[in-house]
């Protein structure tokens, strides 16, 4: 069961959990174990909210299928239990990404002070140049 933000709550019966073979490197241990986990997730099958599944289909995402299907394959651990808690842990990571709503970017304006200052800073730094130039001898 995961427990996300908003008292969203996605049971188990939602998540599909496999124990399959890692790949790589590893030795006998690697060849007769299944220690990873293969995560299937359906988002229209399951029992999340309207817009979060809404918004995890808008998204084009690699572990996300055009059908809907969210699979993750987690074999960084030598042990199921630890690969099926970080199996679980991604997808919550991937629902809580695709579904953050960011604020709208308000565009504000310089205050009057800060003109002024800018102001002053070219006017003095005119100055300055101006006093650069050659003196003239008339």
């Amino acid at each position: 069961m995961i427990v996300l933000p908003r008292g969203i709550v996605i049971p188990d019966a939602d998540i599909e959990l496999s124990a399959i073979r890692a790949q790589g490197a590893g030795g006998q241990h690697v060849n007769k174990s299944s220690t990873a986990i293969h995560l299937r997730f359906d988002i229209r099958a399951s029992s999340l909210p309207e817009f979060y599944q809404q918004r995890m289909l808008a998204v084009s995402h690699h572990l996300i299928t055009p059908e809907g299907m969210v699979i993750i394959k987690a074999q960084e651990y030598r042990s199921q239990e630890m690969n099926r808690e970080a199996a679980l842990k991604r997808l919550e990571n991937l629902i809580l990404e695709l579904t953050t709503v960011e604020k709208t970017r308000r565009a504000t304006r310089p205050t009057l002070a800060s003109k002024k200052r800018r102001l002053e800073g070219k006017a003095r730094k005119a100055s300055t140049k101006s006093l650069r130039g050659k003196i003239r001898g008339d």
